[in-house]
């Protein structure tokens, strides 16, 4: 069975198409659209609910010229903390014919973790972390491969959240840097993290920081990769990494919350190969065999 899933986030609106296969899952196609639902006081414009439908019902064209059989639709923060958020999924039903689960912190927390793990060529054994940094939450997540999730936490604070709030200069200044640092670190004081053995990062900043430091992620590393994106204005770092600009105006934020977690977690992160998405696919395929 071809699969896709259409993710509404905070910052953009993601397409993954797979196909399960014995080895996990196979890549049909993904797209990325930055729709930017973020830093919107009270209800959701009609024009930004519009627009968010018709890219959802192009993502679902896309995925079944594919030959996806089966077309999901999630929303996470910036959906479930709307006012409006009834109007904004009964707007993609009618536009796109998918229905939209918004899903709660834990739920998000959980697939993020088991897209993590399941496309995870060699999963350790023992307790494994997941660390997924959104636009609008972020998530800590602990569990393994065998028994599932044992503890998650959900923040109502993600990249975006963090530089809309604290950033105003390009490239960013060094007292609102340490302003997100300070918000961060109140966050996740006092939190009593179960220690992992082993610990990924998922989502649009770790995945961009492939490009720039590779695939762990460590003090060191995040700290490299921060001094070079805050040294030139962002159009430049996105011109230089290939990266959307809207990513990179997002990513010193998203780099402080990732380094925060790999702190707490007392051990360097790893880029995941799948996260949220890739989740909600195998969920759907392990209920389609059942």
């Amino acid at each position: 069975m071809r699969t896709a899933c259409i993710d509404i986030g905070s910052n953009t609106t993601r397409l993954r198409g797979a196909e399960a296969d014995e080895t996990g899952l196979r890549e049909l196609l993904t797209q990325r659209v930055f729709t930017r639902l973020r830093g919107i006081e009270g209800p959701i414009p009609e024009a930004k609910v519009r627009e968010v439908a018709e890219v959802v019902a192009s993502q679902v064209r896309m995925a079944r010229e594919a030959g996806a059989e089966d077309v999901r639709a999630v929303a996470t923060a910036a959906i479930r903390s709307a006012p409006n958020r009834d109007e904004l999924c009964a707007a993609v039903q009618a536009t796109a014919g998918v229905t939209v689960s918004v899903l709660s912190g834990d739920d998000e927390a959980r697939l993020a973790f088991m897209g993590a793990v399941r496309m995870l060529k060699h999963a350790p054994e023992g307790l494994v972390a997941v660390v997924d940094v959104g636009g609008g939450s972020s998530e800590i997540v602990c569990g393994t491969l065998a028994d599932g999730v044992s503890w998650s936490a959900s923040f109502r604070v993600g990249s975006g959240f963090l530089a809309d709030n604290y950033i105003a200069s390009d490239p960013p200044a060094p007292d609102e840097l340490e302003r997100i640092r300070a918000h961060v670190a109140g966050v996740f004081e006092g939190l009593d993290v179960p220690q992992p053995v082993a610990a990924y990062a998922v989502g649009g900043s770790a995945t961009s920081l492939r490009r720039l430091i590779g695939a762990v992620l460590d003090h060191e590393t995040l700290g490299r990769a921060l001094r070079v994106v805050c040294a030139e204005p962002a159009e430049d770092v996105a011109r230089g990494f290939d990266l959307h600009l809207e990513r990179v105006k997002v990513l010193p934020a998203g780099m402080l919350l990732l380094d925060a977690a790999s702190t707490v977690l007392g051990v360097p992160l790893q880029i995941a190969g799948g996260g949220l998405r890739e989740g909600v696919i195998l969920e759907r395929c392990a209920y389609q065999t059942k």
